[in-house]
């Protein structure tokens, strides 16, 4: 059986460019939001979910880190997408016809120079996987989408400019998602991430993280965020290097939870190739 993973955006978003990568015969399942993505998992419309976490040059993807706690899902691998932009029209048309695109608001910055080099004017679209497929479904000329190569090929438009973006090395990373825990060991280095919320004590975050230093363990990852409308219940989203049983981990894991008042895993899985 084909296995279902849903992703936010349009067929040919940078998301489905991601399900590709880890699973090249895997049904892709657009969905409109992120709520629904995981939603369309719980349903049991799709298998997997393919959601994006951070990118190189903006940071952490907005509302991912509350959206993951409470979904009831639980991340079974990683996945690393270079951003490359494309600019994309209806096919015949030349860049000199082209005086205006569309493309997801976060997707204009990173291709202001080139836009702007050209003078093309550009205005936001709610998907810009979603702009490729209106401006082909409507034959519209004179109009152009910034997108993957990916939205392209599937959309029948021709490629104008390749590789626009301004910087080279934009890369968005991305969370493949299924409903059960899996901890089986995969590959050589494993990660482990998880979420946990600090008793309100004097230095409690201080002391928390002494025993993954105390006990050599990497912490790649550790931001906070506000949850309940409170500013004294801080949680708190980590990913280090290293398996749950590991003994070095382990120990880390038990001196963290005397600190917390919650302690979750959300997931145990290897690490991508391109995380370096």
């Amino acid at each position: 059986m084909t296995i279902r993973i849903a992703f936010q955006g349009d067929l040919g978003a940078y998301g489905h460019e991601a399900c590709l990568k880890t699973h090249p015969d895997a049904t892709p399942v657009p969905c409109t939001a992120f709520e629904d993505v995981i939603n369309t998992v719980k349903s049991g419309k799709a298998d997997l979910a393919m959601l994006p976490v951070e990118n190189t040059t903006y940071g952490r993807v907005a509302d991912i880190h509350r959206l993951l706690p409470e979904s009831g899902l639980h991340i079974i691998d990683e996945a690393f997408v270079r951003v490359r932009i494309s600019l994309m029209a209806l096919p015949g048309q030349t860049l000199d016809d082209i005086r205006h695109v569309r493309a997801h608001l976060v997707l204009i910055p990173q291709a202001r120079k080139f836009l702007d080099a050209h003078g093309i004017t550009a205005e936001p679209a709610a998907d810009s996987a979603g702009a490729a497929a209106d401006i082909a479904q409507n034959s519209v000329l004179g109009l152009g989408a910034l997108a993957s190569a990916v939205a392209a090929d599937i959309h029948g438009l021709d490629i104008l400019a390749r590789d626009i973006e301004d910087q080279h090395h934009n890369t968005t990373r991305f969370l493949l998602m299924a409903p059960a825990l899996d901890q089986t060991r995969r590959g050589d280095t494993m990660l482990t991430t998880f979420v946990f919320e600090v008793r309100n004590i004097p230095a409690a975050l201080y002391k928390a993280m002494g025993g993954f230093a105390t006990n050599g363990v990497n912490m790649t990852k550790l931001e906070s965020y506000m949850v309940g409308g409170a500013f004294t219940a801080t949680q708190f989203y980590a990913d280090i290097e290293g398996h749950p049983e590991d003994p070095p981990v382990q120990r880390a894991l038990e001196e963290l939870a005397y600190f917390t008042n919650r302690l979750d895993i959300l997931g145990v899985y290897p690490a991508a190739e391109g995380r370096d």
